[in-house]
């Protein structure tokens, strides 16, 4: 780490970064077993600063032994509801108080600006945490009056229990470190779930920060496990491990299908957050400035690297020029740069392999005809930096507007009327998100069910609340994350039939 990086951090954070790294396994900081390790690289320098272990087969053994003594035998399998909830608020007490430390990691190992990191990522994990905390004495299951047809000389009685799915392979991606970690552990500890977490190669940091904030909330042994390692050693292992009662995973449509096929050998529980195209579509009454804003964070927030990325611009024709040059405004008027610097509204991308990606779809889109309203290029210096770009004279069969980015890149289109842009907005074989810009409430209501996506946003794009479920349709997912809607995703329920 250069001495200008490291100026920039707290001294928790320069204290953590330079310590030697090891996976939580049962309580205990291991070595992986086969004693490699992985490079952990800043993306606005790209230079390597730290090491973490490189966690193979026999170390997610390990884990998911360790996870499973503890769901089965230890004191977490007798641990009462209200106590697993006050561990929790613990836990999210922490979080809070090592906020900027977690925000400054966040920053240096993801690329993402600091303060964005510090006021949304941690912030909405203090949350998450503190929401999910509350449901751990508030799931139960129902009784009910059976009518037993064949029967009828005996009374019966009836009723549902939830109860733990048991242990859980958590599978998190780079983009949310942090906050993805704590969508999967927030509910299946709640539940009274173990969990064995294996965050992105990319992006370990946070994890194992968190890790350690576990251990200082006083988790039972084994409770908690962090494997870090490459996606195809240590994350095929997880998935395809036949101890592992629900696996958790966020990422690419193209890996949660390989997952997810690993997962059904065992009849695991699967539940799958993947990619999405999300359309944004502007109606002929919004308000231009409000558009433009909005627009900018739908597609620029996170650099672009969101899988509810508002990544497909629909615009009445009446208002399509002015968006796209307020949009193009602001997005040339933003600063790019480091994330830990405080002025930087973009950040880097997170690996070189990332910048060439989205590179390569702002080539294609070049290549097939589309034009930069502003940006199509890659940032100066030795980061993974691409400029905010607005894409035009785009047709519906590129690449660009068909396929993920996952990058600082939107496509802006015209359209005539609300059935043309129902049509082209679900023409994808996504349907994570959406978000609709109008005050006509009546069109507005009329749209909403036909758009094909398991969040519409109105006015807004990108919020998120703890209280409302997230999910894909299509080829965007399986299952729902937050609200009371994932605990059917970490619980089983059971029927109970008693005759009396």
């Amino acid at each position: 780490m250069d001495a200008h990086t490291s100026a920039l951090l707290n001294e928790n954070t320069r204290r953590f970064v330079a310590k030697p790294k090891r996976l939580l396994i049962g309580g205990a900081w291991v070595e992986a077993s086969e004693g490699g390790t992985l490079d952990v690289f800043d993306p606005a320098t790209g230079q390597a600063f730290a090491k973490v272990p490189a966690g193979g087969k026999a170390d997610i053994d390990r884990a998911v032994a360790a996870a499973r003594q503890a769901f089965d035998g230890g004191d977490w399998a007798v641990m009462r509801p209200v106590d697993r909830e006050r561990l929790l608020m613990k836990l999210a007490d922490l979080v809070e108080a090592n906020a900027q430390e977690l925000a400054e990691l966040e920053a240096l190992d993801n690329g993402k600006p600091v303060t964005v990191a510090r006021f949304a990522d941690v912030a909405l994990v203090v949350d998450s945490l503190r929401y999910m905390a509350g449901w751990a004495t508030k799931l139960g299951g129902e009784t009910m009056q059976p009518s037993v047809p064949i029967i009828r000389e005996r009374e019966f009685w009836g009723f549902t229990r939830r109860e733990p799915v048991g242990v859980v392979g958590a599978i998190i991606p780079w983009n949310f470190p942090l906050l993805m970690a704590a969508w999967k552990m927030g509910p299946a500890l709640a539940s009274g779930c173990t969990m064995v977490l294996k965050p992105a190669e990319e992006t370990p940091l946070s994890a194992l920060r968190l890790a350690e904030l576990v251990q200082e909330a006083g988790y039972p042994a084994g409770v908690f496990n962090v494997v870090t390692g490459l996606g195809h050693v240590a994350g095929a292992a997880l998935s395809s491990h036949p101890h592992i009662d629900k696996l958790a995973f966020t990422g690419s449509t193209e890996i949660g299908k390989l997952v997810g096929k690993a997962a059904l050998d065992n009849m695991t529980r699967i539940s799958l957050e993947l990619g999405g195209k999300s359309p944004m579509i502007v109606l002929d009454d919004a308000d231009v400035d409000a558009v433009a804003a909005g627009a900018a964070h739908g597609i620029f927030f996170n650099s672009g690297q969101v899988c509810t990325a508002g990544s497909r611009l629909f615009v009445h024709k009446k208002k399509f020029d002015q968006v796209v040059e307020g949009l193009s405004n602001i997005a040339a008027g933003m600063k790019v740069g480091a994330g830990l610097d405080p002025d930087t509204q973009l950040g880097p991308l997170v690996s070189a392999v990332q910048q060439e990606r989205v590179m390569g779809y702002i080539r294609s889109g070049f290549d097939e005809g589309a034009r930069a309203a502003v940006g199509g290029e890659a940032g100066a210096g030795g980061g993974y930096f691409v400029k905010p770009t607005v894409l035009v004279d785009a047709r519906d069969d590129m690449r660009v507007v068909r396929e993920e980015i996952f990058g600082p890149v939107v496509v802006a289109m015209p359209y005539d009327d609300l059935d043309e842009v129902a049509r082209r907005a679900n023409d994808t074989p996504y349907g994570l998100a959406a978000s609709i810009w109008s005050n006509d409430l009546t069109r507005v209501h009329r749209l909403i069910p036909r758009i094909k996506a398991g969040t519409v946003w109105v006015n807004c794009h990108t919020v998120l609340d703890n209280s409302m479920p997230f999910g894909g349709f299509k080829q965007s997912g399986i299952g729902r994350e937050m609200g009371r809607a994932v605990f059917d995703q970490y619980t089983e329920l059971k029927s109970v039939l008693m005759a009396l």
